[in-house]
């Protein structure tokens, strides 16, 4: 929760805290200390960052404090406030404090609709997992077997001018539900691609995730008959067939996985796959 102060004391105090701490608050400096409290105005460009201690110091140099009730201010939080405006003068750039970032990271994917295989509890699950690169945004469904049909090459075709990464969700029938979180969108080429932020999971009977084990570069091969996912071993870490029917699940050393099916080879009762919205 935020504190408000007036335009002119805002004023006021950034003087004082630039006498205070210039280490901290001079203009150019790259440093900043971890902000607890926001102090904003109606102007969208004043701000005054202050730590949680200092607020009963501020106020005792002020001739009229301001509460946070004060009705005719607005109140944000730090991460609302990360997606506003810098906290810094335009032509001064912050480095990212990790409290930022934390909060970021609990926020779980936005599904753009519903989904018929996530519910909000395994988007949690995966929320911890993602690159940061995908942190915060939403998602839209790319491609479903409820919606589109059971084909691969409809697969390929919807992602055929996509460069982000992409959520793929399968449903056996045996009503396991897994996937593959990869780092570029599936198409058909001659040798595989990807990078080590691909990864594999499974929600049942607990949630598992399969990170790179950096034993080989096997992420992705797609084929006009298959997807591929992992190598080396016995098999594949995911196979899906042209139909996206028949599919398989063995352990491999690009991800060192158990099989995320209850059998090696299961069929497929429901797919999609999710991709990050611009």
């Amino acid at each position: 929760m935020g504190v408000a102060y007036s335009v002119g004391e805002v004023d006021h105090l950034y003087t004082f805290f630039v006498e205070w701490s210039p280490d901290i608050y001079m203009k150019g400096n790259k440093k900043h200390s971890k902000p607890r409290y926001i102090i904003r105005d109606q102007h969208p460009k004043q701000y005054l960052v202050v730590k949680k201690n200092k607020v009963a110091v501020i106020n005792k140099l002020l001739s009229r404090p301001v509460h946070a009730t004060n009705k005719k201010w607005e109140i944000i939080r730090v991460k609302d406030s990360k997606r506003r405006s810098s906290l810094c003068s335009s032509d001064s750039s912050e480095v990212e404090e990790p409290e930022y970032q934390e909060e970021v990271d609990d926020v779980p994917p936005l599904l753009s609709e519903n989904s018929h295989l996530l519910n909000d509890h395994n988007l949690e699950e995966l929320a911890a997992n993602l690159p940061a690169r995908t942190r915060g945004n939403s998602w839209k469904l790319v491609y479903s077997t409820v919606v589109h049909g059971s084909s691969l090459k409809t697969l390929y075709r919807n992602m055929a001018d996509m460069d982000n990464p992409v959520l793929l969700v399968i449903k056996d029938m045996n009503k396991k539900v897994f996937g593959a979180f990869s780092s570029d969108p599936f198409r058909v080429s001659k040798y595989c691609y990807g990078n080590g932020e691909t990864f594999l999971f499974r929600f049942n009977p607990k949630f598992q995730v399969y990170k790179w084990s950096g034993e080989n570069s096997y992420f992705v091969n797609g084929k006009l008959d298959s997807l591929q996912i992992g190598g080396g071993g016995d098999g594949f870490a995911l196979w899906l067939d042209a139909n996206l029917y028949r599919g398989a699940s063995f352990s491999c050393s690009t991800f060192n996985n158990d099989p995320l099916a209850t059998q090696e080879d299961f069929m497929v009762q429901d797919l999609e796959v999710w991709t990050v919205q611009n």
